[in-house]
C-alpha cells in the first residue's frame, strides 16, 4: 500500500501516489472514468471528491481509504451511520477536538482503539 505523508494536503497525496504509480493524469482520469480537468482540479486543491471518487483513486493508487477520506474532510457512510446509532463517538470526537491534540497524541489513541479491536476480536465472548 502507498503511503503519501500525512501531513500533506488531499491533492498533493493523490498526485505523490499518481507519480509514484507512474500514471499520467490521463491514465488516472480513465481508470476512474472522471475527467483529466476533475482530477487535476482535485490534485491542486480546487476541489474536494466525492467518497466513491474517493474511494476509486484509492482502489487504483493502493491508498488507505481512511486516511484519503480524513485528508477530504469527510467521514464516510459508515463512520456517519455509526455515530447516529452510538451517540458517545460523536462525544469522544468533540471532547478530542476541544482539547487540541496533536498528530502524536492522536495516533496514540488510533494504537489503543486498535488494540482494543484486536482483543475484542481474539475473545468474541467478551
Amino acid at each position: 500500500m502507498t503511503t503519501p505523508r500525512p501531513d500533506t494536503t488531499l491533492g498533493a497525496q493523490i498526485r505523490e501516489a499518481r507519480l509514484h504509480a507512474g500514471l499520467s493524469l490521463r491514465g488516472l482520469a480513465e481508470k476512474i472514468k472522471r475527467a483529466p480537468s476533475y482530477l487535476n482540479d482535485i490534485e491542486h486543491n480546487r476541489r474536494v471528491p466525492s467518497e466513491p471518487v474517493i474511494k476509486a483513486i484509492c482502489a487504483v493508487l493502493d491508498l488507505d481509504e481512511d486516511r484519503l477520506l480524513a485528508a477530504a474532510g469527510r467521514m464516510g457512510e459508515g463512520a456517519e451511520e455509526f455515530m447516529k446509532s452510538n451517540p458517545t463517538a460523536g462525544v469522544l470526537l468533540r471532547t478530542v477536538s476541544g482539547a487540541g491534540l496533536g498528530e502524536r497524541d492522536l495516533r496514540k489513541l488510533l494504537e489503543q482503539a486498535e488494540k482494543m479491536i484486536q482483543e475484542r476480536d481474539e475473545d468474541p465472548g467478551r
